[in-house]
């Protein structure tokens, strides 16, 4: 089941990441500005963040496996859809519609983890499972850019169709819901009313903010890495390619380690802030190699603050599954998931005029200020409400 759920939700990632994948060639042959390329790579996550509440809510009442299930067979699609279009406006707004439905493996794969999984392994499980990000992005940069040039626009999207259409079976004969720990409320379709979490105190609040925060570095350099690096630097499409995958590869490595480290020291926010506190250095000298144009340094820079600027999400998605308990998981972890795809929606065309403006270097520094700033917001101790 932690296999299924890794797998559907690098599918949907593919989807996600796919558009920022065409950049270069939109901008390059067809003469879309950096601004417009940022808003095609941010439709995605634009219609995520409209359906992962309800996502999580329907996990939360139905279980995991018909959301998971549902979720990509509707964004396969979505994807086979946009395939077929040669319209801007249209291929933006299907892969919206594709971003919504992806939205379905965010949440309920989350809870799948919580369920089967007890605390003392759960960070390692979560971060086996938060893989499935970077992996997709991964993907993405090996896939789309050489698909997409010899064979189209259409041609990743009939793979990433093909992805999602497959997992949605495995996901319906694979996963099983986990044992409810409250008792079920009449009909034996949801659990029993349970005390909103975000009345106890502000601790999702505040790893709901700091997530959206530290989520800023990540899509700068999903989105924008390989218009660094070919456009910013000269490089070529392959090696750029070769390069991201590589730094996803790393960064879906680092998201095991920090979890297993977190099951080590036996908190989730204390290695969170230990994280943080590394993307600011990673964030400023990947800057100051920009500016000196120090190719090699750079590469080797941009992978290490790719692996950072991944690793805080499995932390703060275990801390709020824990926190939010079986009852509220689905809706808390939608809620986490809102806040950073509303700011990965942000990124493409912000720091897209932001290039425009200033030029890579001073951009890469700005993004630095983002976790600094979420450093005080870190709480001081965990809070484990999984077995109520």
């Amino acid at each position: 089941m932690l296999a299924i759920g890794v797998a559907a939700q690098a599918a949907g990632t593919l989807l996600v990441s796919t558009p920022a994948y065409l950049i270069v060639l939109l901008h390059t042959q067809q003469g879309v500005s950096l601004t417009q390329g940022g808003l095609l790579a941010s439709a995605p996550t634009f219609g995520m963040v409209l359906t992962l509440v309800a996502w999580g809510a329907a996990a939360d009442r139905w279980g995991e496996r018909g959301v998971i299930a549902t979720g990509s067979a509707l964004s396969a699609l979505a994807a086979l859809a946009a395939a077929f279009t040669n319209d801007f406006v249209w291929l933006a707004a299907l892969l919206a519609a594709g971003g919504a439905a992806a939205a379905s493996t965010n949440a309920a794969s989350g809870r799948v983890v919580v369920g089967w999984f007890p605390r003392h392994r759960r960070g390692l499980a979560m971060g086996i499972r938060q893989m499935s990000q970077p992996l997709g992005v991964a993907a993405a940069a090996l896939i789309v850019p050489p698909m997409a040039a010899a064979y189209g626009v259409a041609a990743p999207l009939f793979i990433v169709a093909a992805a999602t259409g497959v997992l949605a079976i495995a996901a319906l004969l694979g996963i099983e819901n986990p044992p409810r720990s409250a008792p079920a409320a009449a009909g034996g379709t949801s659990l029993a009313p349970t005390a909103n979490p975000y009345r106890r105190d502000g601790f999702l609040a505040r790893i709901h903010v700091l997530s959206v925060l530290l989520v800023v570095p990540q899509f700068t350099l999903s989105i924008f890495g390989i218009v660094w690096l070919s456009v910013g630097l000269g490089w070529s499409e392959a090696w750029a390619g070769a390069v991201i995958a590589a730094a996803q590869f790393i960064g879906a490595l680092g998201r095991i380690g920090v979890g297993h480290l977190s099951d080590r020291v036996g908190s989730r926010v204390r290695v969170l802030r230990w994280v943080a506190l590394a993307g600011v250095a990673a964030m400023v000298a990947l800057a100051a190699s920009a500016a000196l144009h120090w190719d090699a340094l750079a590469a080797v820079l941009f992978i290490v603050a790719t692996t950072i600027s991944v690793a805080d999400n499995g932390l703060a998605f275990t801390s709020v599954a824990e926190a939010a308990g079986p009852g509220w998981s689905g809706r808390a972890l939608g809620l986490q998931n809102t806040g950073q795809f509303i700011a990965a929606s942000a990124v493409g065309p912000g720091i897209g005029a932001l290039v425009t403006l200033a030029g890579f270097p001073l951009a890469l520094a700005a993004v630095a200020l983002a976790p600094l700033i979420s450093i005080p917001l870190i709480p001081a101790r965990d809070r484990d409400s999984s077995s109520e």
